[in-house]
């Protein structure tokens, strides 16, 4: 599977994003967005979107090249505003349909599911691990739970994984990277094919309405253009963005070695829950968000000025230090409706992995970190069978 962070080898560290966020980006971006640290004003802003307009979240980090935009054209590629890169009653009438597949209820249902799946991987797993194979629970496992899960939610198909990893993947470097000019050609002939199988898939989905998220959109009038948009992102934030937090939440265990804590009968809820809680404070897979200023504007001593660009930190820094992951999802009106999914898949899938397989993290160099714009997570995690339990 393609890597998001393959074309931005200088910013890897063997850490999450922890320091200021200007000292992760490169000048190209540093010079486009400006960085808000304060957790309350990251909280102001998000909390006002008729001031503070979520219109930028969908556009690249850099400018695109002309020929990488020519590839994107020809392919009739295009993203209307619609959820998370839109506001008004539009906005939050788009926002109660999707609610209504990500339900408490639906969610808590898909408790079994991902647990039997869980338990699935971690059989066929067990075998290849005690005869000294290796594996990577990036790939084998964070990469399954989240895509299956999507689906059986909303009721619309998805790509083969393979395939729905490396176009994820790609449009995630392409509009949250600075990937070079020649990388940006690749990325734009993969987010050409994924707009184009999103483009055949969201019209056979309204017009075969089995009850299926795109056909409910389309009932309450929202345009099949919307449509490919919402999906598109949705595609991405829906399954990557949690594959991530998974991906992050083994590292941390393993590395930490909170391994056993974790596969303690009777403890094993609260362990998890608590090294995600962790993990979303310090080292979310979506440490920032951006937002861009409609009108000249101040918050406390700080000004802001019409048109200007802002990368709002998440997650990390003094969000991190504090152990508050209050932000780790967002806040406001576009706060993300998946975060009840996204802890619950994670915490299961620590607590059952752990509970299935005695591992530690496997001989060879560290696996660094890679970070984007908004998106961070090791892009593995190699593992090695333990022979006997341990408590640490």
């Amino acid at each position: 599977m393609s890597c998001p962070f393959a074309a931005t080898a200088s910013a890897l560290d063997l850490a999450p994003l922890a320091g200021p966020l200007s000292e992760a980006y490169p000048d190209v971006v540093n010079a486009r967005y400006r960085s808000i640290e304060d957790p309350d004003t990251v909280r102001t802003i998000l909390a006002r979107p008729d001031v503070f307009s979520p219109a930028n979240a969908l556009s690249t980090a850099v400018e695109p090249e002309p020929a990488a935009l020519r590839i994107l054209a020809r392919a009739r590629f295009t993203l209307p505003e619609v959820l998370a890169s839109a506001s008004g009653p539009a906005h939050l009438e788009v926002r109660r349909i999707v609610a209504g597949f990500f339900s408490p209820a639906k969610v808590r249902a898909q408790r079994e599911p991902i647990l039997d799946r869980v338990r699935g991987i971690c059989a066929d797993l067990e075998p290849r691990l005690r005869k000294g194979e290796s594996a990577d629970l990036a790939t084998e496992l964070a990469a399954v739970i989240p895509a299956e899960a999507m689906a059986r939610l909303t009721g619309v198909p998805v790509p083969e994984l393979g395939t729905l990893k490396a176009w994820s993947r790609d449009s995630l470097e392409l509009f949250w990277g600075w990937p070079d000019a020649q990388r940006q050609l690749a990325l734009a002939r993969s987010a050409a094919q994924y707009f184009g199988w999103l483009d055949a898939s969201v019209h056979q989905a309204v017009q075969h309405d089995d009850g299926n998220l795109y056909a409910a959109l389309h009932r309450a009038g929202v345009s099949e253009p919307q449509i490919r948009s919402l999906a598109y992102f949705l595609g991405i934030a829906g399954q990557e963005t949690t594959s991530m937090l998974i991906q992050t939440a083994l590292h941390s265990a393993l590395h930490e070695h909170r391994w056993e804590a974790l596969a303690q009968a009777g403890t094993e809820e609260a362990a998890a829950q608590g090294l995600v809680r962790e993990v979303l404070a310090r080292a979310s897979s979506v440490p920032t968000w951006r937002r861009i200023a409609l009108k000249d504007t101040r918050i406390g001593d700080l000004e802001f000025a019409t048109g200007e660009q802002l990368v709002l930190r998440l997650a990390g820094g003094e969000l991190g230090a504090a152990g508050d992951d209050s932000l780790a999802f967002g806040y406001g009106i576009h706060r993300c409706l998946g975060a009840s999914l996204a802890r619950m898949e994670t915490e299961l899938v620590l607590s059952e992995t752990a509970r299935c397989l005695p591992l530690a993290v496997a001989d060879g160099p560290p696996v660094p970190f890679g970070h984007l714009l908004s998106f961070q997570a090791p892009p593995a995690v190699p593992i090695a069978y333990r022979a006997e339990r341990m408590l640490e």
